[in-house]
């Protein structure tokens, strides 16, 4: 039996990351050392001031001499303090935006249900504010704690080479300063669980409330949903609030206990030397020493929320990262043939299975349509023969080919894909069109743009092919963001479209222009469509009939007329509607 891989610790995870720039990682710890031992080489220079007062040493040049050096060593501990930090965070931010290219990558390999499955606060939240929280650990705590551990243990050595009483009296308040550390930790991974839910609970609610401020107006919801977001912030606030009340005591107490290095170096030094088994230069070197740990002991300290926090949220880019992603070949060719087959395939959706065993045959360049009440099936079908989604069971096939064979950019290549909500960034006019093809000269899109009927509503706009559309195409109609979307499918001239209900919600005037449009784009053509105005796919080579996820029926539109079955009824029904429009 296989043994369970152990997952790597936060740490170990983080410095995984890190790839090609290892070495200024290195470099930053070496000059954070430097940096913390030029911080605490002036305690020793005390010592040896405090020695010559001791011995009765007049020489004023000495203390003089002894003062300009300590002024060098702070000068030395802030020099190399920015060489750290610089190096560090040099790398710190080039890893930052490789780990963000990673998981918006890893998003375009996932299934898209798996995507949709989670909120775009949610991803939001992760994508940016997670990975800007990884900076801390990389850019600070890999550098500068292993350097304030480092130094302290170092002083520690030292003291005990002097006395080894005096070195476990430096040690005598830790085991009391880690007892309370450690009750502060107990119950942290429990509130910042916490934390993150209420945080993505807001973020969800915001993006929500911003996105439906228009619909939140009209039917007047405007109180109870801006309660629902007063009371999402609440929450959000007071789960930090309620985790740093549970922690401020003992949080208090381990910052002020753990450095209190005299409370026991003094009286014990102090009954040493009265005994007469310690000097008291030894002492007093020992004392300067002590209070020259408190500092990197403090810096230690300082890094307890950022442990705590670090297992959550490397856990969430990494669940990320690892989530299942769709298996496909790096290289190689699509099959030249266009034909499609489904054999068998079924498809389940968060452990529910919603369609069972499709099985449909597309000779290249059919007319094939998919028809049935809302919520059957049919646009699973089209995204699972799109690779949007992978197959549970079955298979899809591409010429004779199995199309999780293909590499997905060359199967990409084969398919244009338009459905009724078409995504439009908020870039020009001219850009959401390129989109289609990526080296489409000026000429080109303009082009598809006249040939979906769009050139002229487009010269109409305030900047032409230039205007900026909004975020998600908020600043054009309906219908013209439809039409963008199809001259963008129109610019890939891919072999195979799919169109999932592509006028589902337009006006007449616009379902016309829209229509000729589709002909144009799907002139010779393997065409699969999905629609609810049955009228439009009447010309079909093979409607199917998709009912609870299976094909209730197959066949043109006289054969399924004349078996009298759902697709009649969904036939007169769409007529009956038509006669009174």
């Amino acid at each position: 039996m296989k043994a369970k891989q152990k997952s790597p610790s936060p740490i170990a995870w983080a410095l995984g990351q890190t790839g090609g720039h290892k070495g200024q990682y290195v470099m930053s710890v070496f000059f954070a050392i430097v940096g913390v031992a030029f911080s605490v080489a002036p305690y020793f220079v005390v010592v040896g001031i405090v020695r010559g007062l001791m011995e009765g040493n007049k020489d004023l040049s000495y203390y003089l001499i002894c003062c300009l050096i300590i002024a060098g060593f702070w000068l030395g501990r802030v020099l190399f303090h920015a060489l750290s930090t610089t190096a560090s965070h040099k790398a710190t931010f080039a890893v930052l935006g490789e780990i963000r290219k990673r998981c918006t990558e890893k998003l375009t390999r996932m299934p898209l249900g798996a995507v949709l499955a989670q909120s775009s606060g949610a991803l939001k939240n992760t994508l940016i504010e997670r990975i800007d929280s990884i900076e801390t650990t990389l850019a600070h705590i890999v550098p500068e704690f292993t350097a304030n551990l480092l130094i302290p243990v170092i002083i520690l050595m030292y003291i005990f080479t002097i006395d080894w009483r005096m070195g476990l009296a430096s040690l005598a308040t830790v085991p009391l300063g880690l007892f309370c550390y450690v009750f502060m930790m107990a119950g942290s991974a429990k509130f910042y669980r916490r934390t993150v839910t209420a945080t993505k609970a807001l973020n969800d609610t915001a993006v929500e409330y911003i996105g439906g401020i228009q619909v939140i107006k009209v039917f007047g919801k405007t109180k109870s949903s801006y309660d629902r977001f007063v009371h999402d912030a609440y929450e959000a606030a007071h789960s930090y609030i309620d985790w740093m009340r549970s922690s401020i005591l003992p949080f208090t107490f381990a910052m002020v206990i753990m450095p209190s290095t005299m409370v026991s170096v003094l009286p014990i030094g102090g009954l040493l030397v009265k005994g007469g088994t310690l000097a008291a230069q030894d002492l007093v070197t020992v004392i300067i020493l002590s209070v020259g740990i408190i500092t990197p002991l403090i810096t230690l300290m300082s890094y307890s929320d950022d442990f705590r926090t670090m297992g959550t949220i490397f856990g969430e880019v990494q669940n990320i990262l690892n989530a299942p992603e769709m298996v496909r070949p790096e290289s190689g060719n699509a099959p030249e043939k266009n034909s499609l087959k489904l054999t068998d395939v079924r498809f389940s959706y968060e452990d529910k299975e919603v369609l069972h065993g499709i099985s449909m045959d597309i000779p290249e360049g059919s007319f094939v349509a998919l028809v049935g009440p809302s919520g059957s099936g049919k646009s699973t079908i089209a995204r699972l023969i799109a690779s949007l989604w992978d197959v549970s069971s079955g298979s899809i096939s591409l010429g004779g080919e199995d199309i999780r064979h293909i590499p997905q950019e060359a199967y990409s290549d084969k398919v244009a894909f338009v459905s009724q909500d078409n995504y439009l960034f908020n870039m020009t006019v001219r850009e959401n069109i390129r989109l289609g093809r990526a080296d489409a000269t000026d000429a080109e899109v303009e082009e598809a743009a006249r040939r979906s009927g769009c050139h002229e509503f487009i010269m109409g706009l305030e900047n032409g092919y230039d205007t900026l559309v909004g975020s998600s195409g908020s600043h054009l109609s309906g219908g013209e963001r439809q039409r963008i979307s199809i001259a963008r499918a129109m610019l890939k001239a891919a072999p195979i479209v799919i169109l999932d209900e592509a006028t589902a919600y337009t006006d007449p005037e616009n379902e016309a222009v829209i229509q000729r449009s589709v002909s144009k784009l799907t002139e010779g053509k393997t065409l699969i469509v999905i629609a609810h105005r049955l009228s439009t796919v009447t010309s079909a080579d093979c409607i199917y009939v998709i009912k609870d996820g299976a094909i209730d029926d197959s066949g043109t539109h006289e054969e399924l007329l004349s078996r009298h079955g759902l697709y009649e009824t969904m036939w007169n029904a769409h007529m009956e509607v038509k006669d009174h429009a």
